[in-house]
């Protein structure tokens, strides 16, 4: 910071909280931009990275100025490689993104609390673990070829290891006794580190000795897991084996062999005597550790499986692999019960809160997620709202009991009851409460309308319902507006539906009438039912030519009678035929003409 007036240098930061690349990276990080925000705000830095650096203006007695780090946003993690939940709370997470540094996250904010800057190229993997001093300690392997142990307190490099040939892709702490931790290079070694002694208020990186060595496998080592009684390590490769080895001195137990591609994850079973591993064969496989031999193979995912931890006391495990699909499954059932897409590239971070029992998964979408169990509370929302459910429902009941029809079709679209809906509709059908069905369909709003229209489509399509159905729609049409109407969503679409089968419908009806006047003339013609002599609707003009010609067919009737009889008496021996045209005789003679209704 300088005095433009006096051209002097006022304030000189000493060290750079932007860690800058190795010589050889050619793109080297650093600032690209500084602004003074107004009222005394601050400093406010940008980096190559995109990460935004707040400071604050500190003045001292014997410093005219200072400044303080007090907030850092990150604007692009890059890709995620590695994470671990940190602190004796697990209110911090740790995260290795594709960079020299390891940056700590603040899970309430989601904002960089601190950053852990030492090595030299990409960190790999990490771990943490909280000592037994109740500190919490982080420990790091990263591509050139070291670890460093940091306690995340003081924001300090506590202990360096040197010694890998090759980058470290893998390292794990102490479950029970946290006075060691064990990594896994490139160069296909297993190293045992011991931490005895080591202060956590170092103020120098002191140099860490390994306890034991082992060449473990043919090609790179991905992932290592320590038992939880730390007597074992298992170590996965990517020559398609992993190896329990027996700590402290690397004997080897038992190898595990059976996946066609390498192994990317292992992990200890906290309960049972086994081991999973999740490969680039796209399964899961459970070992037993006395003899070696697969338990069981889970299979779901549609690409290499690169982490798998245990849940809820062993009885679950989560996986995530390259699909960006992250899966839940049951040990006892082998069942995948839940997948999650919320990653659009690889998953290759996992992370398992062990008090909190949440987790976060991270890969190359450089995304973080935070994972809860939330059956506890879904359980409850679920009971609240039957709960609720009941209470609505009994005062739906006890509207219809009180004839309050308005209520009951209200509290029905609340509870979303079509049912019911119809049946509250075909009560005020019989009733012809029409002034009721409009006082209820104007207390709706346009959701419910668009959800009525939606039931009345369905009603419409069984000829059983369509005339209530028909009735309501009719009240709808009366009351609200074309203009009101056109403004809900999706009514083209309803309208649509409804058109054609009210018009089959409408036709159906239309038959129906023509045929009842055909079922009405064969009525009165074979005398079953009366004609209906009051009948308004008669024209006497009508009436009249009717009953004249009828009078007509009598006459006629009768000459025909005449010549029958006389027909008859010329041929007396057909005794058989005459009884049969006397009786048809007997029927003409009693029939009258009948007045048509029309």
């Amino acid at each position: 910071m300088w005095d433009s007036e006096r051209a002097v240098c006022l304030y000189e930061q000493k060290s750079s909280d932007v860690t800058v690349s190795s010589d050889t990276d050619d793109s080297p990080r650093g600032f690209t931009a500084a602004v003074i925000l107004p009222l005394d705000q601050g400093l406010l830095c940008v980096t190559v990275d995109h990460q935004f650096l707040f400071y604050s203006l500190v003045v001292h007695l014997e410093e005219k100025f200072k400044l303080m780090l007090s907030k850092r946003l990150v604007g692009y993690n890059e890709e995620i490689l590695d994470m671990r939940f940190l602190g004796e709370e697990e209110k911090f997470l740790a995260v290795a993104t594709n960079l020299e540094q390891v940056q700590v996250y603040d899970l309430e904010s989601m904002s960089c609390s601190y950053v852990l800057a030492g090595h030299t190229e990409i960190v790999l993997c990490l771990d943490t673990c909280v000592s037994s001093s109740g500190r919490p300690l982080l420990v790091t392997g990263s591509k050139d070829n070291s670890v460093r142990l940091w306690n995340s307190e003081s924001i300090n490099c506590i202990g360096v290891g040197m010694g890998h040939m090759g980058g470290v892709g893998a390292v794990a702490f102490s479950k029970k006794w946290k006075n060691f931790f064990v990594s896994g290079s490139s160069d296909r070694t297993i190293k045992v580190w011991s931490i005895d002694g080591i202060s956590d208020d170092a103020d120098q990186p002191i140099n860490l000795k390994a306890k034991a060595v082992v060449a473990a496998h043919d090609k790179d080592i991905n992932s290592l897991a320590i038992a939880p009684n730390d007597t074992l390590v298992c170590s996965g490769s990517q020559d398609r084996t992993a190896c329990v080895w027996r700590l402290p001195d690397l004997v080897s137990v038992v190898v595990l062999k059976g996946h066609k591609r390498g192994i990317w994850s292992v992990e200890f079973s906290p309960v049972d005597q086994c081991v999973i591993t999740a490969s680039g064969d796209k399964t899961i496989k459970m070992w037993a550790i006395a003899n070696g031999s697969c338990l069981k193979t889970f299979e779901g995912h549609t690409s290499s499986v690169l982490r798998a931890s245990f849940l809820t006391r062993g009885t679950q495990f989560v996986s995530c692999g390259a699909d960006g699909l992250v899966k839940l499954w049951t040990v006892k059932t082998n069942e995948c019960i839940a997948t999650y897409d919320q990653h659009e590239d690889k998953v290759w971070a996992l992370a398992i809160g062990r008090k909190t029992e949440m987790f976060a998964t991270g890969g190359g979408d450089a995304v973080v997620n935070l994972w809860y169990d939330s059956t506890a509370s879904d359980k409850a929302e679920a009971f609240r709202k039957e709960e609720e459910g009941v209470l609505r429902g009994q005062e739906l009941e006890n509207a219809v009991l009180d004839a309050d029809y308005n209520k009951a079709i209200q509290i029905a679209f609340e509870l979303h009851r079509p049912h019911k809906l119809f049946e509250l509709f075909a009560e005020l059908c019989r009733k012809d409460g029409g002034n009721q069905i409009e006082t209820a369909l104007r207390a709706l709003g346009k959701e419910e309308i668009h959800l009525l229209f939606e039931y009345i489509r369905e009603w419409n399509t069984k000829p059983k319902f369509c005339h209530v159905a028909q009735y309501v729609l009719f009240g709808v049409f009366n009351i609200f507006p074309p203009t009101e109407i056109l403004e809900i969503r999706g009514i083209g679409e309803l309208l649509e539906g409804l058109i054609p089968y009210s018009q089959r419908h409408f036709s159906r009806i239309d038959r129906l009438v023509r045929s009842t006047f055909l079922l009405d003339y064969t009525l009165h013609g074979m005398s079953v039912i009366e004609p209906d002599t009051n009948a308004t609707e008669m024209n006497d003009a009508d009436n009249k030519l009717l009953v004249e010609k009828g009078d007509q067919e009598q006459e006629l009737t009768s000459e025909m009678l005449k010549e029958k009889a006389l027909s008859k008496k010329r041929k007396p021996n057909k005794s058989k035929d005459t009884s049969r045209k006397k009786v048809k005789g007997a029927a003409y003679t009693s029939l009258a003409p009948i007045p048509l209704k029309v």
